[in-house]
C-alpha cells in the first residue's frame, strides 16, 4: 500500500494544511490490534520507542506531524497527529506518561513490568544491553485524528 498516496487523500478530504507531512507508518508490535484499537477508542495517546535504538541519522518524531497507525497486517486504521515529543531516562517515565499509553490497567507499575520485558528484547535484537538505570526514552504524546 502506498502511505503517502493515502495521506494525500486524507489531507484533502479532513481539509488539512497543504503543507502537513506524514512522518511514519507503523504498528504497535505484537499487540498492534489491540493497541491499535486503543488508539481508535481514545485511550491510548502516547507511545515510547528507545532513544538508544535510533540510527545515528534517523529522525526522532517531529510535534506537528502525522502518523498512520497500521494493524497486525499493516492495513492503515488510524491517522494520529504528534502533540509533545520529550527525551527522558527510562527510570523518569511517570503515571500520567504510563496512564496515557492506554495499557493494562494504566498504571507506572503495569508500565514498567511490560516495557522491562519488551524493551530487553528490543535492546537484544540490536546486539545491545537494556539497563533501566541508563536507557534514554523518546516519549510520544498525540491526539486521533481520523479512524480510517
Amino acid at each position: 500500500m502506498d502511505y503517502q498516496q493515502l495521506f494525500e487523500g486524507l489531507k484533502e478530504l479532513l481539509g488539512l494544511a497543504p503543507e502537513a507531512k506524514l512522518q511514519a507508518a507503523y504498528q504497535y508490535g505484537v499487540q498492534a490490534d489491540e493497541l491499535a484499537q486503543l488508539v481508535i477508542k481514545k485511550i491510548k495517546t502516547a507511545t515510547t520507542s528507545a532513544y538508544d535504538l535510533y540510527e545515528k541519522d534517523e529522525p526522532l518524531p517531529q510535534v506537528g506531524a502525522y502518523d498512520l497507525i497500521l494493524d497486525s497486517r499493516d492495513r492503515p486504521v488510524a491517522l494520529i497527529q504528534v502533540d509533545q515529543v520529550q527525551i527522558v531516562p527510562y527510570l523518569e517515565v511517570d503515571e500520567e506518561h504510563a496512564f496515557r499509553e492506554g495499557e493494562g490497567d494504566r498504571t507506572l507499575a503495569y508500565w514498567r513490568r511490560v516495557h522491562d520485558a519488551f524493551f530487553k528484547g528490543d535492546y537484544a535484537l540490536a546486539g545491545k544491553v537494556f539497563d533501566p538505570q541508563t536507557a534514554k526514552m523518546v516519549l510520544e504524546k498525540f491526539h486521533l485524528v481520523a479512524v480510517i
